[in-house]
């Protein structure tokens, strides 16, 4: 639903209590060539806005953007009480004003979707950091994901869900905005003095598009019957939280997968929540894999990655572009 005080999406029924970000949290996508690329793209942006700027790094990730920072020149640290490594660059706390730390620029990558009260949340980074500074925020586009309908990007651990107006609303001085990752994420580089406590109010709750589940039953049903579309073993390849929740629709539907692939070494090995399937590595399940099957890509980011990869043998479906 929406916040009428701020206009925000955001889960009425979240519990914190039950969301633990600690070491064993993972989610780190830079194992990914396209998502490297893709920090190289967001990296410009950062050089474009804060060339010659100390920053703090305010992450749920697991440390790759911070060392690509680093190397690119940028006086740099980084508060992350999930961060698994030993690097001096980086203090495993919450970034309060308690820690004396000032920066001229804070990057703030997909952390706000986590945080049960963004615009409270905001205004402790802009405290912490002597209420001053630009921050630069990417975020999951909810405007992408309506239009998609991409229903298995709706999952528990996201608490907010962020529109372009959101932060145009959010901030007076924004100095640039617009999105990445194929329309799929949203940035903005702003001012945190500008930052708005009290933002225009929505008058209507939001509501999701008509049909937005629309093709829950339809995939389930190409799974099922294992013709048309869908042909051989059935895979999916991605072990993250839109994995989760497009497994628990299929299984509630009645359409097993056979298998779940994913390139990163920290999840292989470990299981999905909720369905129960074990994670595989790529060799894994390819090399008894019959040619033909049908392999779901969670991301159309990654289709010509996974096509390289798997020698175009298969049949591949994305699941975020119904007509790919």
């Amino acid at each position: 639903m929406s916040d009428l005080k701020t206009g925000l999406v955001y889960n009425q029924a979240f519990d914190r209590e039950l969301v633990n970000y600690d070491a064993d949290y993972q989610n780190e996508q830079a194992v990914s060539i396209v998502f490297r690329r893709h920090l190289e793209k967001i990296s410009k942006i950062i050089r474009e806005h804060f060339d010659g700027h100390s920053l703090i790094e305010v992450s749920c990730v697991k440390g790759h953007f911070l060392e690509h920072l680093n190397l690119c020149g940028f006086k740099i640290k980084r508060l992350d009480p999930t961060y698994e490594g030993n690097s001096p660059l980086v203090i495993k706390e919450y970034f309060t004003s308690d820690l004396g730390l000032r920066a001229d620029g804070i990057v703030l990558r997909h952390v706000l979707e986590h945080v049960s009260n963004p615009i409270q949340f905001l205004c402790r980074i802009r405290d912490a950091n002597g209420g001053a500074g630009k921050i630069y925020i990417e975020v999951a586009c909810f405007d992408w994901i309506c239009e998609q309908h991409a229903w298995f990007d709706v999952f528990y651990e996201h608490v907010n869900y962020f529109r372009a107006i959101d932060f145009i609303r959010m901030f007076l001085t924004v100095h640039v905005a617009g999105h990445t990752f194929g329309g799929q994420y949203l940035y903005v580089v702003a001012e945190l003095a500008s930052l708005r406590t009290h933002m225009i109010n929505s008058t209507n709750d939001f509501v999701f598009p008509a049909n937005f589940l629309r093709t829950v039953s339809r995939y389930a049903t190409m799974i099922k019957s294992r013709d048309g579309r869908v042909r051989g073993q059935t895979v999916v390849w991605g072990g993250a939280s839109k994995v989760v929740i497009s497994l628990l629709y299929m299984q509630r539907a009645g359409a097993n997968i056979d298998f779940v692939i994913d390139i990163n070494p920290a999840k292989q090995g470990k299981y999905i929540a909720a369905t129960g399937l074990r994670v595989l590595a790529p060799a894994q399940v390819l090399s008894n894999l019959k040619l033909g099957s049908t392999i779901f890509v969670m991301n159309n980011n990654y289709l010509p990655e996974i096509r390289q990869m798997t020698r175009n043998q298969y049949n591949y479906l994305t699941v975020d572009y119904e007509n790919v």
